[in-house]
């Protein structure tokens, strides 16, 4: 896999939030994809699972940006650390940071997503 192709995976990912759609933001993951969420009881593992915490998040925005400040790259490794932007559906907003790091396999996709920021911090700031 050549490197220049990772980082166009984490930008398909991040995009997809922007858009809210739940469906390119899936197919960004490998089959059976696992991602680590802060806040979640378990990890992720498969499309469903991982389209049904998408959905359950997006729920509460009316819109959402998702900007990665840095990108740093390690062979298939990339750490992002991002910085979000969002308009609860209440016209409360919101701003959010962190850092996800992506194991991306030799089909492009996203086999492993670690999530580090605070869902809980997030949610206080909509819910205000």
């Amino acid at each position: 896999m050549m490197d220049e192709t990772i980082p166009a995976a984490v930008r398909q990912y991040f995009a997809a939030i922007g858009r809210m759609d739940a469906d390119a933001w899936v197919s960004c993951f490998d089959e059976k994809g696992i991602s680590y969420e802060p806040g979640a009881a378990a990890p992720l593992q498969g499309r469903g699972a991982l389209r049904q915490f998408l959905v359950e998040v997006l729920g509460a925005f009316a819109s959402i940006t998702m900007t990665a400040d840095h990108v740093f790259q390690s062979g298939n490794r990339v750490a992002v650390k991002f910085t979000g932007r969002g308009t609860g559906k209440n016209g409360r907003s919101v701003l959010f940071e962190g850092s996800d790091v992506f194991d991306i396999n030799q089909e492009r996709k996203i086999q492993t997503m670690w999530g580090y920021w605070n869902p809980a911090a997030m949610m206080a700031q909509l819910q205000g």
